[in-house]
């Protein structure tokens, strides 16, 4: 005995997505180590291999140059090797950078830094009042920033960033301390809006800003500045490699970029 059954005949067609070149802002981990502990995953008592980490971010380096993508360095200063998490130095959306306020003593001398090197290449930098962790703790999905708290950047610096680029903001609480920054917990791989822009359709946008959270945040609106009407530009970006040091993109002057999580050049990340 046969029994016929029948096969479904809808198939979910796969999103196209399309390359952009990006401009990449990277620190080379000379000084890297674990030293100190701020999150669940440092520990200091297992050894980590500068050698090891200088070498996978110069593979990294090397890479984003093959592709075509344009690279800049930011000197590495001793005594913060968690400087190369450049991803936490800034929150950069066109031409204006707002650059971090570490909540922790021992990165807050990254601040002055990350900020000096905004001014010298020519960005409009905003000296920030309230803790934030840059793109630690802010994306850009289309117009809308989706903002972390709970663990380093606090709700204030959500008003804040929201006045300083007059976007709307979305407030995601954090509530697992392994997921500290809101870019552990989430990541935006097309945040360019428009297909003229070269984003993606409607019809391939299945996931809505106030959607494109997981289990390690909860969502709600944070009172938001009038919508800036001007065309997505570029947010930082930081590409997530497995076992490769973590980098930041700063793409300036209408260049876009996609946001994407960091990774670490051992197992740790600050």
């Amino acid at each position: 005995m046969s029994v016929e059954t029948t096969a479904s005949t809808s198939e979910t067609a796969t999103p196209v997505r399309t390359a952009h070149h990006r401009h990449y802002l990277m620190c080379k981990p000379s000084h890297f180590t674990v030293n100190y502990s701020i999150n669940p995953w440092m520990e200091p008592a297992k050894p980590t291999d500068t050698a090891r980490a200088v070498e996978q971010w110069q593979k990294l380096h090397d890479l984003y140059l093959e592709l075509g993508h344009e690279v800049e360095l930011i000197e590495p200063l001793a005594g913060y090797p968690d400087m190369v998490y450049t991803a936490n130095g800034g929150f950069l959306i066109d031409n204006r950078a707002y650059v971090p306020k570490f909540r922790f003593v021992e990165r807050q001398g990254e601040a002055p830094a990350f900020a000096d090197w905004f001014r010298a290449a020519g960005y409009d930098t905003v000296i920030p009042e309230e803790v934030n962790e840059g793109e630690g703790d802010f994306l850009l999905v289309g117009d809308v920033i989706l903002a972390g708290t709970g663990f380093r950047s606090t709700g204030d610096s959500h008003r804040e960033v929201g006045e300083v680029f007059g976007r709307e903001v979305v407030s995601l609480n954090l509530v697992d301390p392994r997921f500290y920054h809101l870019d552990t917990a989430i990541a935006v791989l097309d945040p360019v809006q428009g297909t003229e822009n070269g984003g993606p359709s409607a019809r391939t946008s299945r996931t809505s800003p106030e959607r494109s959270t997981t289990r390690a945040a909860r969502s709600s609106k944070s009172a938001s500045p009038t919508r800036s009407s001007c065309p997505t530009k570029t947010a930082p970006c930081s590409v997530s490699t497995p076992r490769a040091t973590a980098t930041t993109s700063s793409s300036r002057r209408g260049r876009r970029a996609s946001r994407r999580s960091c990774a670490s050049a051992a197992t740790t990340r600050s």
